[in-house]
C-alpha cells in the first residue's frame, strides 16, 4: 500500500477573523505550511492557525517566503545566499515560537513562492536554505519540488526531505513547474488534476506540458487552499487516494 502526505499552505491572510477555508481544509490534509509574516500572515493569524492545526492533529510546517507582501512572495528578488539563510532562520524561529507556546512541535519547512522556485534550481540558495533549516533544528523535514536542487541540498545536509508534487500545476519536460504567467500553468479541470495525482503517486510519472512523461517522486502533494472550490477538490483528492489504496502519512 502506498502512503502520501497531503499538505496545504495556510495562514496567508491578515487579521485573526480572516482564516478563510483554512480550518475546514485541515480535515482533508495531513500537514500544513503556515506563512511566517514575510509574504503573508501576521502574529495573530500565525497563533490562530497553529492553534487550529494542533486541535486537528495535523503536522505543522514553517512556510518562509521573500519579504514581498505586495507581490505575495511570488516575484523574483535578487538575494544573496546569506540573505536567504537569515530570512529563513528568522521566519522558522517566529513560527517555532508560536508552536512551542501552544505546546506543539514544528515538523517541517517548505519555502514559499518565488523563494521555492529559485531554490529549486539555484544551488547556492538551496544550500543556504538547507543549512538554515539544519542549524535551527536538524530533525525538521525539508519540503521541496520533487527531484530539485533544494531536495539534493537537504540530503547533502543530512536532513530528511519530502519530494513535493502539485495536483493543480503543469510540469515542464525538466520536471520544473510551468511558470504561473504561462497560459497553461494551472489545471482547472478536477478530473485532469486527479488523474495527474494518481499518475504521480502510483506510477511515479507526470505528463509534461509537451506530452512526454517525466519520472517523479511523490512524498507529499500540495493542495492550494485559495481556489474557488478548494474544499471540494481537497475532499475529492482524499477520496480518490483512499479508493486507490493510498493512505495519508506524515
Amino acid at each position: 500500500m502506498n502512503s502520501i502526505d497531503l499538505n496545504c499552505d495556510m495562514g496567508e491572510s491578515f487579521g485573526v477573523y480572516s482564516l478563510g477555508n483554512d480550518v475546514a481544509l485541515m480535515d482533508f490534509v495531513s500537514s500544513v505550511n503556515i506563512a511566517c509574516g514575510f509574504h503573508a500572515g501576521d502574529p495573530g493569524v500565525m497563533r490562530e492557525t497553529v492553534r487550529h492545526a494542533l486541535e486537528k492533529r495535523v503536522s505543522i510546517g514553517a512556510h518562509p517566503g521573500l519579504p514581498d507582501l505586495a507581490g505575495f512572495g511570488r516575484r523574483v528578488m535578487a538575494i544573496s545566499p546569506q540573505e536567504a539563510y537569515d530570512m529563513v532562520v528568522y521566519q522558522i524561529g517566529a513560527l517555532h515560537g508560536f508552536v512551542r507556546a501552544a505546546g506543539g512541535y514544528l515538523h517541517h519547512v517548505k519555502p514559499h513562492g518565488a523563494l521555492y522556485n529559485m531554490a529549486a534550481q539555484d544551488a547556492l540558495l538551496a544550500a543556504a536554505i538547507a543549512r538554515a533549516v539544519k542549524d535551527v533544528d536538524p530533525t525538521l523535514v525539508l519540503y521541496g519540488l520533487s527531484g530539485s536542487t533544494l531536495i539534493h541540498a537537504g540530503e547533502n545536509e543530512g536532513l530528511r526531505v519530502a519530494h513535493e508534487v502539485f495536483a493543480d500545476r503543469t510540469y515542464q519536460p525538466d520536471g520544473t513547474l510551468t511558470p504561473r504567467d504561462h497560459t497553461d500553468a494551472l489545471i482547472d479541470d478536477d478530473d485532469v488534476a486527479l488523474n495527474q495525482v494518481l499518475d504521480m503517486v502510483c506510477q511515479g510519472k507526470v505528463r509534461a506540458i509537451d506530452g512526454q512523461w517525466v519520472d517523479i517522486q511523490a512524498d507529499t502533494i500540495c493542495i492550494h487552499g485559495d481556489g474557488a472550490h478548494a474544499l471540494e477538490f481537497a475532499a475529492k483528492i482524499r477520496q480518490t487516494l483512499q479508493s486507490s489504496a493510498v493512505v495519508q502519512s506524515m
